[in-house]
Order: structure tokens, then C-alpha cells, then sequence
């Protein structure tokens, strides 16, 4: 098999691939500048391109590439397609090579359809993702690869046939570059396999590609080990203002590491000494970290001031032993120490957890690098711990589990880490909540994140599986404990109270006390710990009312079976998120009910739910209760003045990115091209019209403030369409969704 060189544009992404051809070759290499392979089976260049000039990066590819003939070559981009990927490809295409872009990360969500770049099935473009970005986000990867080379879409279709080394190979004659849609690792396996078959072709993609690229090379022998040494000390230098970096800290400090936090003022004036970080370590392993305020235009000056440090407290450590260990997080920060060490190439070993990989550098120090973001409120934890252990053997494997038990590292994968266990609540049995749960359950992706098991009717959802043509094993299991997790099968905690003769489509009390008593079971189930979060289908509060359980809906309903005071109905679509301050309740109870304390809440409420899901700053819309926000006092009595500017002014002096009270048409326009994150309604259809209108296919209805997760599809029962096999999964799947990524969050609610 031809050696291979990937070239990579930033250090995370680097070590990230080589890490992945660790147990499928017999040498790895991690170059930090442009040049020749060593000789390694792999070489990794990061080329540290992400922000140069366009040119720079050219040239940086021209000049790995003429001392890399007759290798294979990968280049290895970011899954949101950030960097200079145009100025890239063109050079990879320039002696004639044939291209082919398969740009998906499936485990994240990001996929390629049609062309377009998809993140979770919305195009990239709509999101936010891109929000730090100085340029607008692309629309397809035609645009990403500019005008200086032709391109040629190869759909899913193709990729999954046996004529795509074909069709690779003529669209290679035409000279243009092959963008392949990619929708899992199957697919990318698939290209790879083929690329293979077309000769001197050159892929291009994200991790993902060069994990597909590594599993088509042989197996090195299971026995091959490496012996570990333990790390006499380690400094680890948080570079990052991620939102889990305090945790991880904080669990650091209290397991007895050494903490220094260096004040950002200090830092940029070059005041901050060593000698505080130098005495902490003397004592074992130091976790430094930046305090202060970090204003965003500063952020460069402070990684580079912070690398300075990190220099200066190296070299006071002269003479020792052995080198200082380092743990890296923050891709720009590990860069930065590592240029100012002077290292230049890496060996890596292993990978601790999933991004954090383990290097030696020339002189023997171990160096662990991982990007800001990735990582639970335990990372850095296990890092240090890791690190400490006596000498080991590890095999190369990746990701790795410690036991501290023995001196073996044993290789854990991915795969095997829990996924969250969600009750799934069968709703109404007269209405489409049968129909919309058993094809949800069986996609691909549901099983990917979750492990729902349903609270309902074992005799209700196979007789919608019937109806919707679906062979299905649906399985009454006792206790979630009991629930397998396998192709084409659901399970059920059956309560078994819906007759065998329930009418679709047709109001019943029977089913409305059901549809109470799936939402008991659940929450008892969740507030036990039974499972992580709870995704409800729709309920008829009709049918509910008619049962004798007299609560508006679902939010009131979860509030009183947990005993919560207070909720929010947050409304969830991949193009807006609302959230309430009053819900089902008529419009002049609503306006009544509004004032200061429950407007602040249900923001605050709003930002948490936010910061949970991976936006650390959220920006805030406020609408305003009259039209026009009142417009200083032409309409309304002032409610504006009295209701709501005291709640938006108190969390604005707090730091909250709040603003309004804004006009709710205005509001809700900004929000739909993407200036705000979260629109704050003041009552029911002020949220919900504009939410149906842009996403009802994929609304989630999330309730904020619970005990625990609960995230509903936003639709009624459907009565109209119940038992006809036409209901829409599209919200179930998107419920399950969101009810896996907050029950995974690494956000702690306070």
C-alpha cells in the first residue's frame, strides 16, 4: 500500500487523523510545518492554514506536495468549511490529479445533499454556525471551492452504486473536481473504496474521510503495544472559552491539582511571571486557565501572550529530568506553546478520549492536545489522571478507557459509550402519536443517538405499524432495564389501557386518562433517573379534561406530576426558537399576568436552555405586548414601560445579549435571517403562528425549567388524519433529536 500524507489545516484536526491510523499502520508522523515525509507509513502536516492569507496556503500545499510523489494524498478540511479550502483544492488540482470532495461528518450531522452542506438536514447556511466567521456561510460546496476549478455533483445515488469508480473516473477526464454527497460512513467508505480505482486521485474531506481512508488500510496485529511511562508532572493550559472549561477545571482543583488562573489584563500588559506557575508545580500537577474580561478582538494577543508564559515557565524548568508533560486545550493556544517550544514534529501514541490525543516531541515529552470544545465536564480530569497513572502498556487503539485497577489501558470504542435513554410517551391512542413514534423509533439516525423505549400501548402501536405498513417487533418489556436495543424492534412499557376496539380520530375519555397516565409513568421514570429525558406525542387536553385530569397541556401537566412551580414552553426550529412568558391561558389573563419577575424568569429560562445546547452568548429578542412595542406610548397603557424594559435592563446590566422590548413582526423577521437566537413571546399565538409558519415540519416543543428533559413534537392529534397512514414523522424524529443532545449536554443546570 502507497504511503500516504495528509494535510490538514489546523493542530486539532492534525493530531485527530494521525490518531486514527495509529492501529492501521506501523509508523505515524505529525508534522508541524511543510517539507518532506519522514518515511512514516502516514505523515500528518498541519499547515496551520485556517486564517493565513490564501496564497500563504497554496503554497504551503505546493511545497508538501513536490516532496510527496507517489504518495497518496488526503487533505483534510473543517466540517463546517471553514479556512482556505479554495485556495487548496485549486493547488491539489494544479499538475493534473483528479479531486474528489466528500465533505460529510455523519456522527455530527453534517451531511452533503444535492451538493449542499447540511447540518442536523437544515443547509448549513441557515444556521449560526458560522456566526464568528467574517464571511457569510456557503450555500453549496460548488461555492466553497470558488471559480478556479469545475465541479461535478455526484448525488447519493451514485455513491451507492457499483458505477460511481466509473463516473469518478469520467468526470476526472473532464477536469472538473467530484463533490460526492455523503450522508454516513458508509457512504464515505464507499467513496473511498472507489477513489482507490482511479489513478493519482486526491480526496478531500473532513475526520470522518480520514477515519474511512484509515479503515480501508490492513489492521496492524492486535498484540502490537506501546510501553507508557508516568508523567512525573503535567501542566495543563486551558486556551479555551468554551463553557465546560470551568467544570472541568473546578473538578480538577478538587482532586487535589494545582490551580493558577492568570488575569487577562496581565497577560496582554506582559506583567503575568512564571513564578507562580513554577512554584505550583513543584507541589504536582498545575491546571492554568485566564480570568478576567476577554474582549473578542484581543483573543490573538491573548493565545500568543499565554503561549509566552507557558515558554517562560519551560524554560525555568531546564535541566530537569525529563521535559515538562503539557495538556493543550484550545487548537489556536496548543499552536502557539508548541511554535514557541520550537517543536516541530510529533509522534502520536494513543488517544485518551475521543480528540484528545497523546504525542510524544522529540526529546521524550508526553503532549496531549484537544480541541476547546470537545470533551465532558470530566475530560481534563481523565486526562491528568491518565498521565499519572505508573508505567503502562497501550495498544493503539482509539478512543481509550483508564482502569486504575491494573497498568493496562484497555481500548473502549466509541460506539460503546451509553446513549440516552428517553421515554417516549404514546400521547392520545386516538390520534396520530402511534403513527408518528413507530417509523420515528426505526430511522437510522433515531438509533444513532438515542435508546428510546415507549410509555404507552404495546396493542396500539402494532396496529399502527399496520396500518403504515411496517414490519415491526413491538416488545412489552416491565422495566427499562429489560428494553434491547436492536434493528426493527420497539419497546414498550405496556400499561395496556386502551381497548382493542379505540376508534381513530375520535375524542375519548379513555384515551385522554391514558394519555395522563403515559406522562406519570414517564416522569416518575425520569425523576428516578431511570432514563435521561422524555419525548412526548400529542395529547388531546379535550380528552384529557373529559378524564377528569383538568391542566391546560403537556407544560402545566409535567409541572405539577414534578412539582415545579414555574415553566416555559420553548418552541424549537432549525430557523427560530421562541419561548413563552405566558401560554394557555386567554390574551387579557396573558397581558394581566405579565410582569417583571415572570419576564426576567422566562428569559432566563430561555438563555439556559441555550447555553445547554452549545450557544454559550445567546442573542435575545424581547417582543413588546401592543403593536409596534407600544411606540412610545401611541398604543397600549404603557405595558411595554411597566412589563417589560425593567426585566430587559436588569439582565442587560447582568451581561445578557438582550435586547427589546422590539415590535413582534420586526422581531420575528430578524429572527428568521438569523439575527437573533431566541425570540421571547408574551403570549401563546404571538409565538406559535410564526413557528408554524417556518418550521412546523421540524418543531420541537421543548418545556424549560423542568427537573428533567422533556421535548414534545409541535403538533396536535391530528383526528382529521388518524389512522390513515399519512401523518408526518418529521417533528417526532426532530423531538428525539433534541431530547438526545440536551440529555447529553455538558451544561449543568444550576
Amino acid at each position: 500500500m502507497k504511503p500516504l500524507v495528509v494535510i490538514a489545516d489546523d493542530l486539532s484536526g492534525a493530531a485527530e487523523s494521525a490518531a486514527g491510523f495509529l492501529a492501521r499502520s506501523s509508523s505515524v508522523s505529525l508534522r508541524l510545518r511543510p517539507g518532506t515525509p519522514d518515511g512514516s507509513d502516514v505523515t500528518v502536516f498541519d499547515l496551520h492554514s485556517r486564517r493565513s492569507d490564501p496564497a500563504q496556503a497554496r503554497s504551503d500545499v505546493r511545497t508538501v506536495l513536490q516532496s510527496a510523489a507517489g504518495f497518496a494524498v488526503v487533505k483534510k478540511i473543517d466540517s463546517l468549511l471553514r479556512g482556505n479550502i479554495a485556495a487548496e483544492v485549486a493547488e491539489l488540482t494544479r499538475d493534473g490529479s483528479p479531486v474528489i470532495v466528500a465533505a460529510g461528518l455523519p456522527t455530527l450531522g453534517r451531511t452533503v445533499r444535492d451538493g449542499v452542506p447540511l447540518v442536523d438536514g437544515v443547509p448549513l447556511h441557515t444556521t449560526s454556525l458560522w456566526r464568528a466567521e467574517a464571511t457569510q456561510p456557503p450555500h453549496s460546496i460548488a461555492e466553497v471551492l470558488g471559480d478556479s476549478v469545475l465541479t461535478a455533483d455526484v448525488p447519493l445515488v451514485v455513491v451507492r452504486s457499483e458505477a460511481l469508480p466509473r463516473i469518478l473516473q469520467e468526470i476526472a477526464d473532464f477536469e472538473s473536481v467530484a463533490v460526492c454527497d455523503v450522508e454516513t460512513d458508509a457512504d464515505l467508505d464507499m467513496i473511498v473504496t472507489a477513489a482507490q480505482k482511479v489513478p493519482r486521485s486526491r480526496l478531500v474531506g473532513t475526520a470522518a474521510l480520514t477515519a474511512a481512508v484509515a479503515r480501508s488500510r490492513t489492521a496492524r496485529s492486535s498484540d502490537t503495544a506501546v510501553q507508557l511511562r508516568a508523567s512525573r508532572s503535567s501542566l495543563t493550559v486551558v486556551g479555551t472559552a468554551d463553557t465546560s472549561a470551568a467544570e472541568q477545571v473546578a473538578l480538577l482543583r478538587n482532586s487535589g491539582v494545582r490551580h493558577v488562573l492568570v488575569n487577562s489584563a496581565d497577560l496582554l500588559s506582559n506583567s503575568a511571571e512564571p513564578s507562580t506557575i513554577l512554584e505550583a508545580l513543584d507541589g504536582g500537577n498545575v491546571v492554568v486557565s485566564v480570568g478576567g474580561p476577554v474582549v473578542p478582538t484581543e483573543a490573538a494577543r491573548l493565545v500568543s501572550a499565554l503561549a509566552e508564559l507557558i515558554t517562560a515557565v519551560d524554560v525555568s524548568l531546564a535541566g530537569r529530568e525529563r521535559p515538562l508533560d503539557l495538556v493543550l486545550t484550545g487548537g489556536e493556544t496548543a499552536r502557539s506553546v508548541l511554535d514557541r517550544l520550537g517543536i516541530e514534529h510529533l509522534s502520536p501514541v494513543c488517544e485518551i478520549e475521543y480528540g484528545a490525543v497523546l504525542s510524544r516531541d522529540p526529546t521524550g515529552r508526553y503532549i496531549v492536545t484537544r480541541p476547546g470544545s470537545f470533551g465532558d465536564v470530566h475530560s481534563l480530569l481523565s486526562i491528568t489522571e491518565f498521565l499519572s497513572r505508573p508505567a503502562s502498556v497501550v495498544t493503539p487503539h482509539s478512543p481509550l478507557s483508564v482502569n486504575p485497577s491494573d497498568n493496562e489501558v484497555n481500548v473502549m470504542p466509541i460506539e460503546s459509550a451509553p446513549l440516552p435513554l428517553i421515554a417516549v410517551t404514546m400521547g392520545d391512542g386516538a390520534g396520530v402519536g402511534p403513527e408518528v413514534i413507530v417509523p420515528a423509533l426505526l430511522e437510522d439516525e433515531t438509533r444513532k443517538r438515542c435508546r428510546p423505549v415507549v410509555v404507552g400501548d404495546a396493542k396500539r402501536l402494532r396496529l399502527a405499524a399496520e396500518v403504515l405498513g411496517i414490519d415491526v417487533d413491538v416488545v412489552a418489556v416491565d422495566e427499562i432495564k429489560d428494553a434491547e436495543f436492536t434493528s426493527g424492534r420497539i419497546n414498550v412499557i405496556d400499561l395496556d389501557l386502551l381497548p382493542e376496539d379505540l376508534a381513530w380520530g375520535e375524542l375519548s375519555a379513555v384515551a385522554g386518562d391514558a394519555a395522563y397516565q403515559y406522562i406519570r409513568v414517564a416522569s416518575e421514570l425520569a425523576v428516578r433517573g431511570e432514563v435521561q429525558s422524555i419525548c412526548t406525542a400529542p395529547l388531546n387536553k379535550e380528552a384529557l379534561h373529559a378524564a377528569g385530569h383538568i391542566f391546560p397541556g403537556h407544560t402545566e401537566l409535567l409541572a405539577h406530576l414534578t412539582g415545579t412551580e414555574e415553566v416555559s414552553m420553548m418552541l424549537s426550529t432549525p430557523k427560530l426558537k421562541v419561548i413563552h412568558v405566558t401560554t394557555h391561558i386567554g390574551l387579557l389573563d396573558a397581558v394581566a399576568r405579565i410582569e417583571p419577575g415572570l419576564v426576567e424568569r422566562t428569559i432566563r429560562r430561555g438563555h439556559e436552555a441555550l447555553v445547554r445546547t452549545g450557544n454559550p452568548e445567546p442573542k435575545i429578542g424581547v417582543c413588546g405586548i401592543n403593536p409596534h412595542a407600544g411606540e412610545n406610548g401611541l398604543f397600549g397603557y404603557g405595558e411595554e414601560e411597566q412589563k417589560i424594559i425593567p426585566a430587559v435592563e436588569l439582565l442587560k446590566a447582568e451581561g445578557m445579549d438582550v435586547h427589546g422590548p422590539l415590535p413582534a413582526d420586526t422581531a420575528f423577521f430578524l429572527a428568521g435571517r438569523g439575527d437573533y437566537d431566541l425570540i421571547v413571546a408574551m403570549y401563546h399565538d404571538q409565538g406559535h403562528g410564526p413557528v408554524k409558519v417556518l418550521g412546523i415540519e421540524a418543531g420541537v416543543n421543548i418545556t424549560v425549567g423542568l427537573p428533567v428533559i422533556r421535548t414534545s413534537v409541535d403538533h396536535g392529534t391530528a383526528f382529521d388524519i388518524a389512522g390513515k397512514g399519512i401523518a408526518e414523522a418529521g417533528s417526532m424524529v426532530e423531538a428525539l433529536r433534541q431530547a438526545a443532545e440536551l440529555a447529553t449536554s455538558t451544561f449543568v443546570s444550576k
